[in-house]
């Protein structure tokens, strides 16, 4: 499996991003999905997480009520609104999927693909 994350930018606090992720390969729809951050200096740290059936969805408290996860099975994406953002939001975000019919997950350590990253930089 091979991910392609997008949609990171500039944005003036307050203001929206949405992020994409599009997977290759198979058993997309079988993947728990995830979305994880890592701001310089710090560990990566985990935001928001889908389970392959969209019946299960996980947030940080951070994150919590501001940010949306969603996939598209028939596309092969999953997706992160960002609303409302603040300049501690300012990360490079990874998406990442588990194992075919992995359980949803906030660690780190339970995802097996990684994308290679997309930049978010809120000003104040």
């Amino acid at each position: 499996v091979q991910l392609q994350a997008s949609g990171g930018g500039l944005v003036q606090a307050g203001g929206s991003l949405r992020l994409s992720c599009a997977a290759s390969g198979r058993t997309f729809s079988s993947r728990a999905m995830g979305w994880f951050r890592q701001a310089p200096g710090k560990e990566r740290e985990f935001v928001a997480a889908i389970s392959w059936s969209d019946d299960d969805i996980y947030y940080a408290d951070s994150v919590k009520d501001r940010f949306t996860i969603s996939r598209d099975n028939a596309k092969d994406t999953v997706y992160l609104q960002m609303d409302r953002l603040k300049p501690e939001d300012t990360a490079l975000y990874y998406c990442a999927a588990t194992y075919s019919g992995g359980r949803l997950s906030r660690l780190v350590a339970m995802y097996n693909y990684w994308g290679q990253g997309t930049q978010v930089t809120v000003s104040s």
